[in-house]
């Protein structure tokens, strides 16, 4: 079984904030009430769905244009032919001045972008920010000179499963449709497609294009963000996620305060899974919570108290089972105040306060390195509290890291991941960016690497 982000990807030959209130639960009690019709909720809903288009320029590299004799003969790489690559997705209108949210994985890389509203008008739109951590992205309409419908937010907290929702979108390109299915599951951690594992699991039909689109409930507001679907075909089989609108709320919130990235709380210590055997070592019933397992110094983790061994069992009286369902409920609180957690301690219930407060992220000095060696293509960055927390490094690492690999690129070729820690080329120990900028440029015919991959040192040999 694959997981896919449904959206669809086309070549050249193809033109193409406040909570609401829970839902008004309870069990049909007549024939009547069975007849009746999500068309009203559609109706308010539907105007504010858009179809996103999204387009990138490609160039189609032949390997023999590197050889001097073959581009003397028979041209240069400027004279390649260039392909236009579009992909396909949806969107949803936030705020009445043309903001849109989206899928990051629909826009990443683009050139150009539109949009088109369900009466089939067409907008030319900006990217105003882009968050690989949630596979978010905001889209602004270019001289937007009217208001545009659009859908309120509400507390996905509030969600249960078995919840009517409706799901509408563009799958497939055919145009805007919308489908219904109830909440199959919450808090799904294991998706795999986003660093936030925390999605709303729907049945109802979810296709490539869908992607972006809206997950809305009986009140016609919006609950989630349609990101991917479970499937062996490509195509639905009733198992679908979407982001919480409580953490859709955060990065569009970043956007509207002018940042170009989103600014979330930082614990500074690591956590990890709590499994059957450490349950039994701490004489827990169930292998539930976040055991911490080491403390950043200076970090607000550490000036709240909080210890290696703690068991974080609750956040702002939320349960919290797993290291993901913190982590999604930590970067969804507000930035300035305060998070009261509760961790078990040596048999006992223990209260702390964490400061919210973003990570430090100073001397990040990030760099793409384009000089023939095995990096090239690479965009690496030094160590930054900032860096290690959006890459889960530990805490204290030190260095070098890869933090972006470009398509094509050597780097990418060679088998360089993005979260690889360099920390010796050629016996030259690597510190800070420009060490391993002024290392890459030494030409060599044999690179000897000392990498950190997962905690893990690795010592590579690679040919010049």
């Amino acid at each position: 079984m694959n997981l896919i982000r449904s959206f669809t990807l086309l070549l050249v030959s193809v033109v193409v904030a406040t909570p609401a209130l829970a839902q008004d639960r309870r069990v049909p009690t007549s024939g009547a009430e069975l007849r009746l019709s999500y068309a009203p909720i559609v109706q308010r809903a539907q105007p504010a769905v858009v179809n996103v288009y999204a387009a990138k320029t490609v160039q189609n590299r032949n390997p023999l244009l590197d050889d001097p004799i073959f581009r003397r003969f028979f041209g240069v790489p400027g004279m390649q032919p260039e392909q236009m690559q579009r992909s396909l997705g949806s969107g949803v209108m936030v705020d009445a001045s043309g903001l849109v949210v989206t899928n990051n994985h629909v826009i990443e890389g683009a050139d150009q972008v539109k949009i088109s509203l369900a009466d089939k008008r067409e907008f030319e739109a900006e990217i105003v920010l882009k968050d690989s951590r949630t596979d978010l992205a905001v889209l602004r309409v270019k001289d937007g000179r009217e208001k545009f419908a659009t859908l309120d937010f509400a507390n996905s907290d509030e969600l249960l499963v078995g919840d009517v929702v409706l799901a509408i979108g563009n799958p497939f390109g055919v145009g805007q449709t919308v489908t219904h299915g109830i909440v199959s599951a919450l808090a799904r951690t294991k998706v795999g497609v986003t660093d936030y594992q925390f999605f709303i699991q729907t049945d109802a039909a979810i296709n490539p294009g869908n992607s972006g689109g809206a997950l809305v409930d009986m009140t016609g507001k919006l609950v989630g963000i349609n990101t991917a679907i479970f499937s062996r075909s490509g195509g639905s089989q009733g198992i679908g996620f979407a982001i919480p609108a409580n953490m859709v709320r955060v990065v569009v919130a970043s956007a509207k305060s002018g940042g170009k990235a989103v600014k979330r709380p930082w614990l500074g210590a690591k956590l990890q899974a709590v499994t059957p055997e450490i349950a039994e070592t701490l004489g827990l019933k169930l292998p539930n919570g976040a055991l911490v397992a080491n403390v950043a110094p200076n970090s607000p983790a550490a000036r709240a108290g909080l210890k290696p061994s703690d068991l974080i069992v609750a956040i702002e009286g939320q349960t919290i089972d797993d290291p993901n369902a913190f982590d999604y409920r930590f970067a969804t609180r507000q930035l300035g105040g305060a998070a009261q957690i509760d961790v078990q301690r040596g048999g006992k219930t223990v209260k702390v306060t964490v400061p919210l407060e973003t990570a430090p992220d100073t001397n990040r000095d990030e760099i793409v390195l384009t000089a023939r060696s095995p990096f090239q293509g690479a965009k690496v960055a030094n160590i930054s509290p900032a860096v290690a927390d959006e890459l889960h490094l530990d805490s204290q690492a030190e260095g070098v890291v890869v933090i972006d690999l470009a398509d094509g690129g050597t780097a990418a070729s060679v088998g360089f991941q993005k979260g690889d820690i360099i920390l010796a080329v050629n016996n030259q120990k690597i510190s800070k960016t420009s060490d391993l900028d002024k290392a890459s440029k030494i030409s060599s015919r044999l690179w000897r690497i000392v990498v950190v991959r997962g905690g893990q040192q690795i010592n590579v040999t690679l040919g010049g």
